[in-house]
């Protein structure tokens, strides 16, 4: 099993969860769906995005078979605009590979996380372990309180 600084986390939350090994390389939501046998609408995907002013960078999670709405989102956090970030700037920013960035390897990071309504649906997701290769199974409402998230229709 993959122990990392997420899993230490959650193991020190008393937070329960499944580990799940994939593939060391970057994963789409719905391929990474595929490879756990579940369905997309709970394997969800971490993207992070850039405000066009000053401001902590967006943490945006959305089911792995959808997109962030932009405009969505940035009224949901008080934007006028905002943008993705590139694969090199999220790296740089998060200090995570692409494909491993996670929201709980992200807590008090200063990042803003908003994860999708959607994730009420369903009492558990599947989202990054903070590294290539390792998924995690949690709890929806873990997830959003530990990454003390807001949740929003960003899609």
């Amino acid at each position: 099993m993959a122990v990392n600084n997420v899993t230490r986390f959650l193991d020190s939350q008393k937070a329960p969860y499944t580990v799940f090994e994939l593939p060391r390389k970057k994963l789409g939501g719905e391929e990474t769906a595929h490879l756990l046998n579940a369905l997309p609408e709970i394997v969800f995907k971490s993207i992070v995005i850039l405000r066009k002013g000053p401001g902590k960078p967006i943490l945006a999670v959305v089911p792995g078979n959808t997109e962030v709405n932009l405009k969505k989102l940035a009224a949901s956090v008080g934007e006028k605009k905002v943008s993705p970030a590139t694969q090199r700037e999220a790296e740089k920013i998060t200090r995570l590979q692409a494909g491993g960035i996670s929201p709980l390897a992200l807590i008090n990071r200063g990042f803003e996380i908003v994860i999708h309504r959607s994730v009420q649906e369903f009492e558990v997701v599947h989202i990054s372990g903070g590294e290539l290769g390792v998924n995690l199974l949690l709890s929806s409402s873990d997830l959003v309180d530990l990454t003390r998230a807001k949740v929003a229709d960003i899609s």
